[in-house]
């Protein structure tokens, strides 16, 4: 880390002094550095006016899965879903992240049933009697980024396709656990894979989550398939997604070679995935979005 005198302006941004900044918080990271795992790096680490940009984004992100949820019926086709969360984002002032990054055709992803993550919505496919479907939120408010996604439930669900959803949801809150400054990210991954493989479950091992907020993804990124004692440490202003999208069967995939972004279940089992945007705070964690 470069040096930076006591009296000048903290590295974060923040504008206050280095020594009533992150003069301590360097200091206790330094006894890290040499440690086989990675330390955060500073851009990665947000100062007191960027998460508050970060918490005014994910309102927005709440507000607009809030409003599908009220909506989301069978019949509808995703690119509906797709038109309501355009119309929603943009009348609460925000833009929707998806739309355009790296070629992405549409505000949000809609995935159904074997559908893993990144189904693109389209005015031919309906939610049908017994789908469950994952709708994945992303907003940019005034430059910040914030992402989440949820899992609804249409008509009449089987018993063992509500457990994957129920047991999917409840990984979230195993991994919060673990969630700690001065933890390693590993521990969370790790808690959430053994939660899953207990139920009878699969956790996809490619795609994971990510860092978020001034970028639509940042870095750290955030494996639900690693070990404990692992991966970068946790500490206070890094913001990253909880996002395991989890299988009833095995955990390969594949993308489809069509559109070259729909993932799907190599074995068409059906996938779950619930997404959460975290804090680190001092004490533990703060929970930006759902």
């Amino acid at each position: 880390m470069e040096k930076i005198e006591r009296n000048a302006p903290c590295w974060c941004g923040s504008g206050k002094k280095y020594k009533v900044c992150h003069a301590a918080f360097d200091d206790k990271l330094k006894k890290y550095e040499k440690e086989p795992y990675p330390i955060p790096t500073r851009d990665i680490i947000k100062n007191e006016a960027q998460i508050e940009g970060i918490r005014a984004s994910s309102r927005i992100n709440i507000a607009v899965l809030d409003y599908v949820a009220e909506h989301i019926r069978m019949g509808m086709s995703t690119a509906e879903i797709d038109d309501m969360v355009y119309q929603k984002t943009t009348e609460l002032g925000g833009i929707p992240a998806p739309l355009g990054y790296e070629g992405f055709p549409r505000s949000c992803c809609v995935s159904i049933n074997s559908v893993v993550c990144h189904g693109i919505p389209d005015d031919k496919t309906f939610l049908e009697d017994g789908d469950i479907v994952n709708v994945d939120v992303s907003t940019i408010y005034n430059g910040y980024f914030s992402d989440s996604s949820r899992m609804f439930l249409i008509g009449n669900v089987s018993e063992e396709a509500r457990r994957l959803v129920d047991i999917t949801e409840q990984s979230l809150q195993v991994g919060l656990q673990e969630v700690k400054p001065w933890k390693r990210l590993g521990d969370m991954g790790a808690a959430v894979h053994d939660f899953i493989r207990q139920n009878g479950y699969s956790v996809v091992r490619e795609i994971g989550g990510h860092g978020i907020g001034l970028e639509f993804h940042e870095e750290p990124w955030v494996s639900y398939v690693s070990e404990k004692g692992t991966e970068m440490l946790l500490v206070p202003g890094m913001v990253f997604t909880i996002e395991p999208m989890v299988n009833m069967g095995k955990p390969d995939i594949f993308i489809d070679e069509e559109d070259d972004w729909t993932v799907c279940t190599e074995d068409g089992s059906l996938s779950a995935q619930w997404e959460i945007t975290v804090l680190v705070t001092e004490t533990g964690y703060e929970i930006l979005t759902y």
